[in-house]
């Protein structure tokens, strides 16, 4: 059986997952905090049919080998931890990350994971929690005397509000964020949370600005940093790809046809 036939097979497995991967960062184009997803491929085996420096007579050898590829295979999927774009929002509770780090979330299980979703929300219990009820880490909690519109989110993560019929702010509490030395080693586990694993390396915490770590912006969300014009070029790409190795399918096909025919 002729390798092409397996090769561009392989080919057009990878061009799938490929389109995969594009589907979901068009999907997530407005999700916010979200970060884009780039496929990676390698090459597969190759069959060595001479070695680079055989003898090719009794005092010269060959300068190249000959080798036959075996087709590609999707190595990784990478998530690209770019900044996204910051959109003003006019609301107390939004709060975008302006460099690294991730906001603290605990999660029911008293584990901790980390996102860059800051479009928080208050409880019955005035703490300030996920769109999915899931409360910081730090355990921020507003006054209930305190309007909206009286909270301040500093730069450095100091939270406080002030009482309705005061004049002096409250202190509710310090947001901390986490860094992280390989942050495209954190596990996805949906609803914009990303989790801790032997890749990632320990969370390194610390207060907004300090050692490195990004500060906080008030009244503003972190956008996607999926670009909608890149991934449509990579649709592009895509198609194309899948296209020419279903085409290579079809003519490795004629050649075993024209092969066949040549006993009548």
């Amino acid at each position: 059986m002729m390798r092409s036939l397996w090769s561009a097979a392989s080919g057009m497995k990878a061009q799938q997952t490929n389109m995969d991967v594009v589907s979901h960062n068009l999907a997530n184009v407005n999700t916010f905090g979200n970060k884009k997803v780039r496929a990676e491929f390698q090459d597969l085996l190759y069959q060595t049919l001479r070695q680079a420096g055989a003898e090719s007579g009794a005092d010269s050898r060959y300068p190249t080998a000959l080798q036959v590829g075996l087709g590609v295979k999707v190595a990784a999927t990478q998530r690209m931890f770019t900044q996204g774009n910051l959109q003003s929002t006019e609301n107390p509770l939004d709060v975008a990350i302006e460099g690294e780090g991730f906001f603290r979330v605990e999660l029911p299980d008293g584990t901790i994971a980390y996102t860059r979703d800051g479009s928080f929300k208050l409880d019955e219990q005035r703490r300030l929690v996920t769109s999915d009820g899931y409360p910081l880490a730090d355990g921020i909690t507003i006054d209930e005397n305190a309007p909206l519109d009286s909270i301040v989110i500093a730069s450095d993560g100091r939270v406080s509000a002030t009482p309705a019929g005061e004049t002096a702010a409250a202190v509710a509490g310090q947001i901390t964020l986490a860094r992280f030395v390989n942050p495209a080693g954190l596990t996805a586990r949906g609803k914009n949370l990303f989790t801790v694993t032997d890749a990632s390396g320990e969370a390194l915490e610390g207060n907004p600005g300090d050692d490195g770590a990004g500060t906080l912006v008030q009244n503003v969300i972190e956008m996607s940093n999926v670009q909608v014009v890149e991934e449509m070029v990579n649709m592009i790409v895509a198609q194309r790809a899948y296209e020419s190795d279903a085409k290579a399918i079809t003519t490795s096909d004629s050649m075993l046809e024209i092969a066949n025919g040549l006993k009548r």
